[in-house]
């Protein structure tokens, strides 16, 4: 277990192998635990950095913001105190929008950019996730957890195929405060990527599962739209969470795309 101190707060961070950089960004509700057999993968490939962000996981929480352009600027702050130059950013749902995000406006610290089932517009979201970004509902949700979690539980056959699914769910819930649970999906919610794409100069790759439920799975079109020549990758048996509904394919094709060499613009 790896920590760093930043202007805004602690972060928690993993880190794995040897070699050129990679660094995996977690979901709305995850942590860096999503990643572990990603990272056990690519480890003898690559060093591979997971962090939780502000608000999430072993992370700080004693903040007053938990926006996506705050993660942004954790990511940018990060590469700065491990002296990372430069790396490929792969991101998962919100994670994706955040790794794009910083190809905008940070271009010197990204080589690539890979996003999993993520958003380019907040309206892509489920409608269950759209309510949970206002004050009101979010409340009622804190003050039901028990119904919740269950709620939940009940839901996750049709979120993930993976059986270990609810527990991981679970775990990263009890480390979410209610300010973060709020504000990030909030601020999720009004993102709109679309008219920025163009600025995106290196490769990008999207994966989406067809049968993703929490984002709309078409999100791939506008990422193709908006960035020329992005690779789309789509897992028609997949939903929200490719990397365990389809662990094989997912890494094989995660790893062809970071193994292949990167031009500059």
């Amino acid at each position: 277990m790896s920590s760093i101190t930043t202007d805004q707060g602690i972060v928690h961070y993993e880190v794995y192998g040897r070699g050129r950089p990679v660094i995996l960004l977690h979901g709305w509700l995850g942590s860096w635990g999503l990643w572990q057999e990603t990272m056990a993968y690519l480890g003898s490939f690559y060093r591979t950095y997971a962090l939780d962000f502000w608000g999430f996981g072993e992370s700080g929480k004693k903040r007053e913001t938990y926006a996506v352009q705050d993660f942004v600027s954790l990511v940018d702050q990060f590469m700065d105190r491990l002296g990372i130059e430069r790396a490929p950013l792969v991101g998962h749902s919100m994670g994706g929008t955040v790794s794009l995000s910083v190809a905008i406006q940070y271009p010197q610290r990204v080589s690539k950019v890979v996003v999993i089932g993520s958003p380019i517009t907040g309206s892509s979201l489920a409608f269950p996730l759209k309510l949970a970004g206002r004050r009101p509902i979010a409340a009622l949700l804190f003050n039901m957890m028990g119904v919740f979690r269950l709620g939940l539980r009940l839901a996750s056959p049709l979120i993930c195929r993976d059986a270990r699914f609810p527990e991981m769910m679970e775990k990263d819930l009890s480390r979410t405060t209610f300010e973060s649970f709020l504000l990030s999906i909030a601020s999720l919610r009004r993102t709109d990527l679309r008219p920025m794409l163009s600025q995106v100069r290196v490769p990008v790759m999207g994966m989406y599962g067809d049968k993703d439920n929490i984002v709309h799975p078409l999100q791939w079109q506008p990422l193709q739209s908006g960035i020329l020549n992005a690779r789309v990758e789509r897992f028609p048996k997949a939903g929200h969470f490719i990397m365990l509904d389809e662990p094989d394919a997912f890494i094989q094709t995660l790893k062809n795309f970071l193994d292949q060499d990167t031009l500059a613009a």
